[in-house]
Protein backbone atom coordinates (compact mmCIF):
# COMPACT_ATOMS: atom_id res chain seq x y z
CA UNK A 1 0.00 0.00 0.00
CA UNK A 2 1.71 3.28 -1.18
CA UNK A 3 1.42 6.09 1.03
CA UNK A 4 1.95 9.90 0.68
CA UNK A 5 1.99 11.06 4.59
CA UNK A 6 -1.39 10.01 5.65
CA UNK A 7 -3.15 9.14 1.82
CA UNK A 8 -3.32 6.06 1.03
CA UNK A 9 -3.13 4.96 -2.58
CA UNK A 10 -3.61 1.80 -2.72
CA UNK A 11 -1.95 -0.97 -4.43
CA UNK A 12 0.54 0.16 -6.88
CA UNK A 13 -1.41 4.10 -7.81
CA UNK A 14 -2.04 5.25 -11.32
CA UNK A 15 -0.52 8.72 -11.02
CA UNK A 16 -0.71 11.70 -13.96
CA UNK A 17 3.06 13.45 -14.45
CA UNK A 18 2.54 16.81 -14.56
CA UNK A 19 2.36 17.95 -18.14
CA UNK A 20 3.00 21.91 -19.52
CA UNK A 21 -0.04 23.06 -21.06
CA UNK A 22 -1.64 19.32 -20.71
CA UNK A 23 -2.28 18.27 -16.87
CA UNK A 24 -4.90 21.37 -16.46
CA UNK A 25 -8.38 20.98 -14.70
CA UNK A 26 -10.74 19.38 -17.37
CA UNK A 27 -7.47 17.08 -18.64
CA UNK A 28 -6.75 15.63 -14.68
CA UNK A 29 -10.83 15.38 -14.57
CA UNK A 30 -11.13 13.08 -17.72
CA UNK A 31 -8.28 11.03 -16.80
CA UNK A 32 -9.36 11.34 -12.71
CA UNK A 33 -12.90 9.97 -14.25
CA UNK A 34 -11.02 7.12 -16.33
CA UNK A 35 -9.08 5.80 -13.20
CA UNK A 36 -6.02 7.85 -12.50
CA UNK A 37 -5.08 7.61 -8.41
CA UNK A 38 -3.53 10.75 -8.08
CA UNK A 39 -2.93 14.10 -9.97
CA UNK A 40 -0.85 16.43 -10.38
CA UNK A 41 -0.89 20.28 -11.66
CA UNK A 42 0.71 21.21 -14.80
CA UNK A 43 4.71 22.61 -13.20
CA UNK A 44 4.34 26.36 -11.52
CA UNK A 45 7.51 28.69 -11.43
CA UNK A 46 8.15 29.55 -7.64
CA UNK A 47 9.30 33.41 -9.53
CA UNK A 48 6.00 33.69 -11.63
CA UNK A 49 3.79 32.76 -8.52
CA UNK A 50 5.18 34.78 -6.16
CA UNK A 51 5.44 38.52 -9.16
CA UNK A 52 1.81 37.30 -9.05
CA UNK A 53 1.87 36.39 -12.67
CA UNK A 54 -1.93 35.39 -13.85
CA UNK A 55 -0.70 32.27 -15.72
CA UNK A 56 1.32 30.60 -12.98
CA UNK A 57 -1.75 31.60 -10.18
CA UNK A 58 -4.09 30.61 -12.51
CA UNK A 59 -2.23 26.82 -12.58
CA UNK A 60 -3.30 26.56 -8.64
CA UNK A 61 -6.85 26.57 -9.57
CA UNK A 62 -7.91 22.69 -7.99
CA UNK A 63 -11.25 20.65 -7.14
CA UNK A 64 -12.22 18.29 -4.56
CA UNK A 65 -13.30 15.77 -7.14
CA UNK A 66 -9.78 15.46 -8.37
CA UNK A 67 -7.83 14.34 -5.28
CA UNK A 68 -5.17 13.37 -3.95
CA UNK A 69 -3.96 16.07 -6.16
CA UNK A 70 -0.43 17.46 -5.88
CA UNK A 71 0.45 21.38 -6.85
CA UNK A 72 3.80 21.05 -8.63
CA UNK A 73 6.47 23.68 -8.46
CA UNK A 74 9.87 24.76 -9.40
CA UNK A 75 12.62 26.85 -8.84
CA UNK A 76 15.82 27.69 -6.76
CA UNK A 77 16.02 30.12 -5.57
CA UNK A 78 15.56 29.19 -0.97
CA UNK A 79 13.35 32.39 -0.20
CA UNK A 80 10.98 32.17 -3.18
CA UNK A 81 10.22 28.76 -2.74
CA UNK A 82 9.84 29.22 0.72
CA UNK A 83 7.22 32.16 -0.29
CA UNK A 84 5.90 30.02 -2.61
CA UNK A 85 5.17 27.46 -0.61
CA UNK A 86 3.30 29.78 1.56
CA UNK A 87 1.35 30.78 -1.34
CA UNK A 88 0.19 27.06 -2.57
CA UNK A 89 -0.56 26.02 1.30
CA UNK A 90 -3.80 28.51 0.92
CA UNK A 91 -5.24 26.18 -2.22
CA UNK A 92 -5.39 23.60 -0.23
CA UNK A 93 -3.61 20.45 -2.34
CA UNK A 94 -3.05 17.07 -0.78
CA UNK A 95 0.70 17.58 -1.04
CA UNK A 96 3.59 19.62 -2.81
CA UNK A 97 5.62 17.98 -5.24
CA UNK A 98 9.24 19.74 -6.26
CA UNK A 99 10.04 19.64 -9.64
CA UNK A 100 13.85 18.38 -10.11
CA UNK A 101 13.39 16.95 -13.37
CA UNK A 102 12.01 19.11 -16.15
CA UNK A 103 15.18 19.76 -18.72
CA UNK A 104 13.88 22.35 -20.66
CA UNK A 105 16.41 24.92 -21.26
CA UNK A 106 14.49 28.14 -20.31
CA UNK A 107 14.01 26.02 -16.45
CA UNK A 108 17.66 24.42 -16.67
CA UNK A 109 19.44 27.73 -17.57
CA UNK A 110 17.97 29.32 -14.08
CA UNK A 111 19.45 26.36 -12.33
CA UNK A 112 16.01 24.81 -11.56
CA UNK A 113 13.86 21.79 -12.77
CA UNK A 114 17.07 18.96 -14.23
CA UNK A 115 19.66 21.97 -13.86
CA UNK A 116 19.58 21.50 -9.77
CA UNK A 117 20.91 17.97 -10.27
CA UNK A 118 24.60 19.32 -11.04
CA UNK A 119 24.05 20.99 -7.27
CA UNK A 120 22.91 18.30 -5.26
CA UNK A 121 23.26 19.88 -1.84
CA UNK A 122 21.13 22.65 -2.96
CA UNK A 123 18.25 20.08 -3.80
CA UNK A 124 18.95 18.56 -0.11
CA UNK A 125 18.81 22.30 1.18
CA UNK A 126 15.62 23.87 -0.52
CA UNK A 127 14.26 20.17 0.31
CA UNK A 128 14.46 20.25 3.75
CA UNK A 129 13.74 23.72 4.24
CA UNK A 130 10.08 23.66 2.44
CA UNK A 131 9.89 20.33 4.30
CA UNK A 132 10.19 22.67 8.04
CA UNK A 133 8.20 25.06 5.73
CA UNK A 134 5.13 23.63 5.60
CA UNK A 135 2.43 21.18 7.15
CA UNK A 136 1.80 19.11 3.82
CA UNK A 137 3.67 16.38 2.77
CA UNK A 138 6.62 17.18 0.02
CA UNK A 139 6.99 15.20 -2.54
CA UNK A 140 10.01 15.15 -5.46
CA UNK A 141 9.78 14.40 -9.26
CA UNK A 142 13.40 14.01 -10.54
CA UNK A 143 15.11 12.30 -13.50
CA UNK A 144 18.23 10.07 -12.99
CA UNK A 145 20.89 12.68 -12.94
CA UNK A 146 22.52 15.36 -15.05
CA UNK A 147 24.11 12.90 -17.61
CA UNK A 148 25.31 9.42 -18.27
CA UNK A 149 28.29 10.06 -16.04
CA UNK A 150 26.92 11.71 -13.04
CA UNK A 151 24.05 9.74 -12.54
CA UNK A 152 23.70 9.54 -7.89
CA UNK A 153 20.31 8.66 -7.59
CA UNK A 154 20.52 6.80 -5.00
CA UNK A 155 22.38 9.02 -3.12
CA UNK A 156 20.09 11.77 -3.79
CA UNK A 157 16.97 9.54 -3.16
CA UNK A 158 18.97 8.56 0.41
CA UNK A 159 19.46 12.33 1.09
CA UNK A 160 15.90 13.84 -0.26
CA UNK A 161 14.33 11.02 2.25
CA UNK A 162 16.71 12.25 5.28
CA UNK A 163 15.17 15.76 4.62
CA UNK A 164 11.97 15.11 4.78
CA UNK A 165 10.68 13.79 1.59
CA UNK A 166 7.96 11.52 1.59
CA UNK A 167 7.76 9.96 -1.86
CA UNK A 168 9.93 10.23 -5.18
CA UNK A 169 9.37 9.86 -8.78
CA UNK A 170 12.10 8.83 -10.93
CA UNK A 171 11.87 9.62 -14.67
CA UNK A 172 13.83 6.61 -15.92
CA UNK A 173 16.76 9.36 -18.16
CA UNK A 174 19.21 11.51 -17.36
CA UNK A 175 18.99 15.58 -18.12
CA UNK A 176 21.03 15.04 -21.08
CA UNK A 177 18.95 12.48 -22.60
CA UNK A 178 15.85 14.82 -22.83
CA UNK A 179 12.58 12.55 -24.30
CA UNK A 180 15.34 10.77 -26.43
CA UNK A 181 15.94 6.77 -26.41
CA UNK A 182 14.56 4.16 -23.58
CA UNK A 183 13.63 4.48 -20.38
CA UNK A 184 15.78 3.09 -17.70
CA UNK A 185 13.76 1.42 -15.36
CA UNK A 186 16.56 -0.53 -13.55
CA UNK A 187 18.11 2.44 -11.87
CA UNK A 188 14.51 3.17 -10.27
CA UNK A 189 14.14 -0.47 -8.98
CA UNK A 190 17.49 -0.37 -7.10
CA UNK A 191 16.29 2.67 -5.29
CA UNK A 192 13.09 0.75 -4.65
CA UNK A 193 14.97 -1.78 -3.60
CA UNK A 194 17.77 -0.21 -1.34
CA UNK A 195 16.49 -1.32 2.50
CA UNK A 196 17.37 2.22 3.49
CA UNK A 197 14.41 3.72 1.13
CA UNK A 198 11.23 3.71 3.05
CA UNK A 199 9.31 6.39 0.93
CA UNK A 200 7.13 5.35 -1.94
CA UNK A 201 8.97 5.42 -5.31
CA UNK A 202 7.33 5.65 -8.30
CA UNK A 203 8.54 5.17 -12.04
CA UNK A 204 8.04 7.35 -14.84
CA UNK A 205 8.86 7.11 -18.49
CA UNK A 206 7.55 4.99 -21.68
CA UNK A 207 4.79 3.56 -19.75
CA UNK A 208 2.96 3.47 -22.61
CA UNK A 209 1.11 -0.01 -22.72
CA UNK A 210 -0.92 -2.17 -19.98
CA UNK A 211 1.62 -4.47 -20.31
CA UNK A 212 4.65 -1.92 -19.43
CA UNK A 213 2.72 -0.88 -16.49
CA UNK A 214 2.23 -4.21 -15.26
CA UNK A 215 6.32 -4.88 -15.65
CA UNK A 216 7.07 -2.10 -13.64
CA UNK A 217 4.85 -3.30 -11.03
CA UNK A 218 5.84 -7.11 -10.79
CA UNK A 219 9.59 -7.27 -12.39
CA UNK A 220 10.72 -3.97 -11.38
CA UNK A 221 8.63 -3.87 -7.88
CA UNK A 222 8.05 -0.18 -7.82
CA UNK A 223 5.20 1.48 -5.93
CA UNK A 224 3.38 2.51 -8.62
CA UNK A 225 4.04 4.42 -12.35
CA UNK A 226 3.39 7.77 -13.28
CA UNK A 227 1.78 8.68 -16.49
CA UNK A 228 2.81 11.81 -18.97
CA UNK A 229 2.71 11.05 -22.91
CA UNK A 230 0.80 8.09 -23.04
CA UNK A 231 -2.85 9.69 -21.49
CA UNK A 232 -2.32 13.09 -24.02
CA UNK A 233 -5.51 12.58 -26.29
CA UNK A 234 -5.94 9.46 -24.27
CA UNK A 235 -7.68 9.55 -20.80
CA UNK A 236 -9.08 6.22 -21.29
CA UNK A 237 -5.36 4.66 -20.42
CA UNK A 238 -5.87 4.59 -16.67
CA UNK A 239 -8.80 2.39 -17.30
CA UNK A 240 -7.31 0.14 -19.91
CA UNK A 241 -4.36 -0.61 -17.30
CA UNK A 242 -6.11 -1.24 -14.44
CA UNK A 243 -8.15 -3.58 -16.36
CA UNK A 244 -5.28 -5.15 -17.68
CA UNK A 245 -4.21 -5.71 -14.12
CA UNK A 246 -7.62 -7.39 -13.51
CA UNK A 247 -8.66 -9.61 -15.99
CA UNK A 248 -4.89 -9.72 -18.30
CA UNK A 249 -7.16 -8.65 -20.98
CA UNK A 250 -7.12 -5.54 -23.01
CA UNK A 251 -9.97 -2.87 -22.96
CA UNK A 252 -11.07 -2.14 -26.87
CA UNK A 253 -10.50 1.28 -28.04
CA UNK A 254 -12.84 3.50 -27.19
CA UNK A 255 -15.45 4.09 -30.24
CA UNK A 256 -15.68 7.42 -32.70
CA UNK A 257 -18.85 8.36 -30.56
CA UNK A 258 -16.76 8.15 -27.04
CA UNK A 259 -13.81 10.23 -28.40
CA UNK A 260 -16.44 12.41 -29.80
CA UNK A 261 -18.55 13.07 -26.79
CA UNK A 262 -14.95 13.41 -24.70
CA UNK A 263 -13.13 15.57 -26.92
CA UNK A 264 -16.63 17.76 -27.04
CA UNK A 265 -16.33 17.84 -22.96
CA UNK A 266 -13.06 18.88 -22.85
CA UNK A 267 -13.61 21.87 -24.87
CA UNK A 268 -16.71 22.85 -22.91
CA UNK A 269 -14.67 22.17 -19.01
CA UNK A 270 -11.86 24.48 -20.61
CA UNK A 271 -13.89 27.06 -21.91
CA UNK A 272 -15.91 27.18 -18.65
CA UNK A 273 -12.62 27.06 -16.30
CA UNK A 274 -10.55 29.43 -18.97
CA UNK A 275 -12.91 31.49 -20.16
CA UNK A 276 -14.32 31.31 -23.91
CA UNK A 277 -11.22 31.91 -25.85
CA UNK A 278 -8.72 30.82 -24.29
CA UNK A 279 -10.62 27.40 -23.30
CA UNK A 280 -11.63 27.30 -27.00
CA UNK A 281 -7.92 27.81 -28.19
CA UNK A 282 -6.00 25.72 -25.59
CA UNK A 283 -7.85 22.76 -26.50
CA UNK A 284 -7.19 22.69 -30.16
CA UNK A 285 -4.21 20.96 -29.93
CA UNK A 286 -5.54 18.15 -27.90
CA UNK A 287 -8.22 17.01 -30.70
CA UNK A 288 -5.81 15.26 -33.12
CA UNK A 289 -4.46 13.41 -30.35
CA UNK A 290 -8.64 12.18 -28.86
CA UNK A 291 -8.21 10.89 -32.98
CA UNK A 292 -4.84 9.16 -33.24
CA UNK A 293 -4.49 5.81 -35.50
CA UNK A 294 -8.04 6.56 -36.97
CA UNK A 295 -6.92 6.11 -41.18
CA UNK A 296 -8.01 8.34 -43.55
CA UNK A 297 -8.66 11.16 -41.14
CA UNK A 298 -6.23 13.84 -42.42
CA UNK A 299 -9.07 16.23 -44.19
CA UNK A 300 -10.49 16.25 -39.97
CA UNK A 301 -7.93 17.04 -38.89
CA UNK A 302 -7.08 19.58 -40.62
CA UNK A 303 -11.12 21.05 -39.96
CA UNK A 304 -10.07 20.80 -36.00
CA UNK A 305 -7.08 22.56 -36.26
CA UNK A 306 -8.57 25.87 -38.43
CA UNK A 307 -12.31 25.96 -36.80
CA UNK A 308 -12.87 29.33 -35.36
CA UNK A 309 -15.35 28.74 -32.63
CA UNK A 310 -17.53 26.19 -30.77
CA UNK A 311 -20.12 25.80 -33.28
CA UNK A 312 -17.79 25.14 -36.54
CA UNK A 313 -15.92 23.08 -34.14
CA UNK A 314 -19.46 21.04 -33.06
CA UNK A 315 -20.33 20.61 -36.42
CA UNK A 316 -16.80 19.05 -37.68
CA UNK A 317 -17.50 16.80 -35.02
CA UNK A 318 -20.78 15.86 -36.22
CA UNK A 319 -19.44 15.40 -39.61
CA UNK A 320 -16.50 12.56 -38.20
CA UNK A 321 -19.27 10.71 -36.35
CA UNK A 322 -21.10 10.46 -39.96
CA UNK A 323 -17.59 9.77 -41.44
CA UNK A 324 -16.66 7.11 -39.21
CA UNK A 325 -19.08 5.38 -37.33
Amino acid sequence: MAKIGNIDLGDFPLLLAPMEDVSDPPFRTLCKEQGADVVYTEFISSEGLIRDAEKSIQKLDIYDKERPVGIQIFGANLESMLRTVEIVEQAQPDFIDINYGCPVKKVVSRGAGAGILKDIPLMVKLTEAMVKHTHLPITVKTRLGWDHDSIRIMEVAERLQDAGCQAIAIHGRTRAQMYKGGAQWEPIADVKNNPRIHIPVFGNGDVDTPEKAALMRDKYGLDGAMIGRASIGNPWFFAQVKHFFKTGEHLPQPGIAERVETAKRHLEMAMEWNGERAGFFETRRHYTNYFKGIPHFKEYRLKLVTAEDKEAIFKVFDEIIEQFS
